[in-house]
């Protein structure tokens, strides 16, 4: 019998801003890191492979969800050096799949998704791990997952005082005046991470620093740290001091243990071994490993990033354009 026709539809990045809202995806995030550690999911390692000319890679990662049942890939193309002509570093599409017949059901532009779902999972992981009367927060990181971690807390976990640092002192003080036209009440610009850090009751490093810059002998009792720029072996954003003496959670271990750099070398130095790794944040959403024991106890969340995520992610994006009529219909 003749199937008919199937409607895909094409979702651009103005729209997936507007279809998942901070709050939505939050909570998304949250149900997915627990069907993670449950082993609901199914998530091959995300793979790439180097092009030929300059520094790009084309990434992608492929991941399949229980509840609610459904499939899809992230394809992206890595480009470091693209921020300096406007452009986002990580470009690409998302493809998701109806699981009743394999059939794919919707194309949404992917650094948008990207960067909400990152966020949200920052979110996610600092209301489970940092000290409930933490009242500062400091972006180490000026580029745009810095803006949309900015846009998260503000949205689901509000801070009295935002501390930002960068590199560049523009970027740090165009972050500055967006944070406060975000409706952050108190916006403060540091000239050194060590600053930051001494103020600091959660630290968020966005950057993209090959090498440690936030260093244990820096960070206070008492602190959360979520580490989600460097995302390959061969990066990193804090040492091996910082990562011994922390109370050290991850998305997903499988990933962690072969792709976060400042765990590899820490585990290479001898410094820690894989048993570090405490649990997932999965783990500590279900009660099943204790998070944070003490008020001062510094708690890390490693993010990497994993395919459960952009795939709730994408399902929210699809289930609130088809109730809006948002998208664009195609027909294949």
């Amino acid at each position: 019998m003749q199937q008919p026709p199937l409607e895909l539809r094409v979702i651009s990045a103005r729209e997936v801003r507007e279809l998942l809202p901070f709050g939505a995806c939050v909570d998304a995030v949250e149900q997915a890191m627990r069907s993670v550690s449950a082993g609901k999911v199914l998530m091959p390692l995300r793979q790439s492979m180097p092009l030929p000319s300059g520094d790009g890679r084309l990434a992608w990662m492929p991941g399949y969800l229980g509840d609610p049942e459904c499939f899809g890939i992230k394809l992206l193309s890595l480009f470091p050096g693209n921020p300096r002509v406007g452009l986002s570093s990580h470009v690409g599409l998302y493809v998701l799949y109806e699981s009743a017949h394999g059939r794919p059901v919707a194309i949404m532009e992917a650094s948008a998704l990207t960067a909400i779902r990152t966020a949200a999972a920052s979110v996610v992981a600092t209301r489970a791990l940092a000290r409930a009367d933490s009242r500062t927060l400091a972006i180490i990181g000026t580029g745009e997952e810095a803006r949309s971690h900015i846009d998260a807390f503000q949205a689901v976990r509000p801070f009295e005082r935002l501390i930002v640092w960068g590199r560049n002192t523009d970027a740090a003080r165009e972050l500055a005046e967006y944070a406060l036209a975000a409706g952050c009440v108190r916006v403060d610009i540091v000239s050194s991470i060590a600053a930051a850090a001494a103020e600091a009751d959660v630290i968020c490093t966005v950057t993209g620093s090959p090498t440690a810059l936030l260093f244990g002998r820096d960070i206070r009792g008492g602190t959360h740290l979520c580490l989600v720029g460097a995302s390959i072996p061969g990066s990193r954003e804090v040492d091996d001091d910082l990562v011994a003496l922390s109370r050290y959670f991850v998305d997903y271990r499988g990933s962690a243990l072969a792709q976060a750099g400042e765990l590899l070398d820490a585990i290479k130095a001898g410094r820690v071994t894989e048993a570090h790794v405490l649990g997932e944040i999965g783990d500590v959403l279900s009660g099943t490993v204790p998070g944070r024991l003490a008020g001062d106890d510094v708690t890390v969340y490693k993010s990497l990033g994993v395919a459960a995520q952009d795939l709730v992610s994408a399902l929210v994006v699809y289930r609130n354009a088809l109730e809006r009529g948002l998208g664009t219909a195609a027909e294949l």
